[in-house]
This record gives structure tokens, C-alpha cells and sequence, in this order.
């Protein structure tokens, strides 16, 4: 009787794609749909009109520096776990990891000065739609933050090397996934005012 060992870095389905890969395009795939929406709606309802018309705050210009800079902090992990350079990599990963809570707080910053200039969540769709927006992204990055503390605590713990670092891989592929779509929401919400 032969027997395979299996090894959950290898668990692929028959396409030979791993299975965790597939989740997480679908994931990813949800959310783009749901921002879809929610920017066509953004674009439907600021034609009907009463649509007040403001600037964005300017710490979302920082808080877009802080997550752009996060993805190559991350991408360095990645390299650097593929390459058996664990210190390099555990680095990288606490870097994205203080990047993603600096962006979290500057959009806390940025909200707080809406507040001031009396955009509120309720009132004019106009600031309904950014806090809708940036507050999905927001909690979508939470789950990502949460995953990263997951993979820091596994990178102190030795778990993975140039072989086994596919949950690696996935957080890093979820992480630049949300730094393209604050990028696309950043610019969308300059251009459609």
C-alpha cells in the first residue's frame, strides 16, 4: 500500500494550483466587485445632484505614501523568505506590519479633520460615499493586519524557509492587493468630485 505524505504547502487541487491561492483570488475577486459597485453607485448618485462638494483631507496623501512604501517593505519579506535571509524578512514584515497601523491612524486623522469641516457619515451622500469607501478599505486591512501578526508570530517561530512559505506568499499577494485598491479609491475619489 502506497501512502503520500502530504504536505500543506503542496496541498494543490488538480489544476495544481494550491488551494489557499484559489480562497483568495475569490476573496480578492468579492471585494473587487464590491468596490466596483459601491464607485459606480459614488458615480450615479453624484449626478442626481444635492452632492456637497469638499477637498480631501491632505493625510490621505500621506496615509496613500505609508501603504505604497508597505508593499515593498512586504515584497522585501517575501524575497528575503525565498532566499533563507530570516532576519531580513522578519524585518520586512515588522516594517509592513508599522506602516499598515500608521495608514490605519492617518485615516483616523483624515476622518477626524472631515468631522472638523462638517462632513459627517450622515447628512450629504457625498460624505456617506468617503466614509463607506475608506472605511471598507480600512477594515479590509484590518483582516490583513491581523494576518500579518499571524505570520510575524510563525516567522519568530522559524515556520517557514525557501520551501514552505506559501502563507507568506498569500498575505504578501492580499497586502498588494489593498495598497492597488487604495491607490484606485485614492484617485478615484480626486478625480470624481
Amino acid at each position: 500500500m502506497n501512502t503520500v505524505a502530504i504536505d500543506k504547502d503542496k496541498d494543490q487541487t488538480y489544476t495544481g494550483i494550491p488551494s489557499q491561492k484559489i480562497f483568495l483570488w475569490i476573496a480578492i475577486v468579492s471585494i473587487i466587485m464590491l468596490f466596483a459597485g459601491l464607485t459606480s453607485g459614488y458615480i450615479v448618485r453624484q449626478a442626481e445632484g444635492n452632492w456637497v462638494h469638499f477637498e480631501l483631507p491632505k493625510i490621505f496623501y500621506l496615509s496613500t505614501a505609508f501603504i505604497v512604501i508597505s508593499s515593498l517593505s512586504m515584497q522585501w519579506a517575501v524575497w528575503s523568505v525565498k532566499k533563507n535571509q530570516f532576519g531580513n524578512s522578519l524585518t520586512g514584515l515588522i516594517i509592513t506590519l508599522g506602516l499598515g497601523l500608521a495608514f490605519s491612524f492617518s485615516q483616523f486623522l483624515g476622518w477626524t479633520k472631515l468631522v472638523e469641516e462638517k462632513i459627517f457619515f450622515v447628512g450629504n451622500p457625498s460624505g456617506s460615499f468617503l466614509y463607506v469607501l475608506t472605511g471598507l478599505h480600512l477594515a479590509h486591512l484590518a483582516a490583513g493586519i491581523l494576518y500579518l501578526l499571524v505570520i510575524i508570530t510563525n516567522s519568530i517561530r522559524a515556520k517557514y524557509n525557501a520551501e514552505r512559505n506559501l502563507p507568506v506568499q498569500l498575505c504578501a499577494t492580499y497586502w498588494h492587493f489593498l495598497d492597488i485598491l487604495w491607490v484606485y479609491l485614492f484617485v478615484f475619489l480626486l478625480a470624481i468630485r
